[in-house]
């Protein structure tokens, strides 16, 4: 196996164990709602919670789904990357506004704002490794020459 190869395998490991994150979380959202943070919701607030976990199942699944192949999947790695940044984003935002929350959270946030970023950056340079000896190669191949005839 050669090192792009390897870095490939290293890197759907690290995308399969990060993704739990959000397939977890997502997944407690939707059967306990604020459950996880001790917060108490009524009906109204316990269904856009429930909503927003139900997102954060769809991102950790379509991360999965990228794993496969995933040195052909930087458009999607980068979609999921924008939509996570944009929510950590906004985290950072109700830091700023009502201070640092609970330590999960911070978690979250460092998930939301530096590991996924990372992993879309690693993503995009594997991707970069796949299409180069495929460059490297059709350059090597002959291609016939076209001379001009003419009298002498």
């Amino acid at each position: 196996m050669d090192r792009t190869e390897r870095e490939r395998r290293i890197l759907q490991r690290v995308m399969a164990v990060g993704a739990i994150v959000p397939v977890s979380a997502g997944l407690y959202g939707i059967l306990f709602a604020a459950g996880l943070t001790g917060d108490r919701l009524g009906g109204t607030g316990e269904s856009h919670y429930r909503y927003l976990s139900g997102l954060l199942l769809g991102i950790g699944l379509l991360f999965w789904s990228a794993i496969p192949r995933i040195e052909d999947r930087t458009g999607r790695v980068q979609i999921l990357t924008l939509i996570v940044v944009t929510g950590g984003l906004g985290r950072l935002v109700g830091v700023l506004l009502t201070g640092v929350p609970a330590l999960s959270m911070i978690g979250a946030l460092l998930m939301e704002l530096l590991v996924t970023p990372v992993i879309c950056l690693w993503q995009m340079r594997v991707a970069r490794l796949y299409r180069e000896p495929a460059a490297t190669a059709a350059e090597a191949v002959p291609t016939a020459s076209v001379r001009p005839t003419g009298v002498i």
